[in-house]
């Protein structure tokens, strides 16, 4: 998994684009930290909020933010969400954990974050890696979405979802 992430967002450059000076971007599914370096590389003067629930990726986004010394990045423990809420969250400690509201073991409580209420101002790149959940969060944020310059998606879906991604791409 690291060297996938390393090579999409390091080598084929993903997230690369021409971001303004003091950029706000808000990151939803940081992981371990390697979207939040990379933009920090391309812009060093971004201003960062970074959203990630799983606890072990959590302290390792944390220790890549202070070891990298990176200024102005917040990172939040929490999912986002279509509401502030408390959620269920399946800890793979992976690139693979995710929200799931039917567990009842083996899951930890994790603190969850509207997007929408994020959007109350301009957001020059919404990133957006959230294992599943996007549907419901872009549907939510759908009135806000005006308040994004550039966003990156990351779509995890079954074909029998497919009208979910047509709904979000129409939005």
């Amino acid at each position: 998994e690291l060297m996938h992430g390393l090579k999409e967002i390091f080598a084929e450059k993903i997230y690369d684009q021409a971001l303004p000076e003091n950029a706000y971007v808000i990151d939803c599914g940081a992981n371990i930290g390697l979207s939040v370096i990379y933009l920090k590389k391309i812009c060093p003067s971004a201003r960062i909020q970074a959203f990630e629930p799983d606890p072990a990726n959590f302290s390792l986004l944390q220790k890549n933010i202070s070891s990298f010394g990176l200024q102005n990045v917040e990172a939040h423990q929490a999912a986002i969400w279509k509401d502030d809420s408390i959620l269920m969250f399946e800890s793979a400690g992976s690139m693979g954990s995710s929200i799931n509201p039917e567990l009842n073991d083996g899951g930890v409580e994790v603190k969850a974050v509207r997007l929408k209420n994020l959007l109350d101002r301009p957001v020059d790149f919404l990133k957006i890696d959230i294992e599943g959940a996007e549907y419901e969060v872009i549907k939510d944020s759908a009135d806000s979405l005006h308040q994004v310059k550039r966003m990156f998606l990351e779509y995890h879906g079954r074909f029998e979802q497919n009208n979910e991604l047509l709904e979000m791409l129409n939005i």
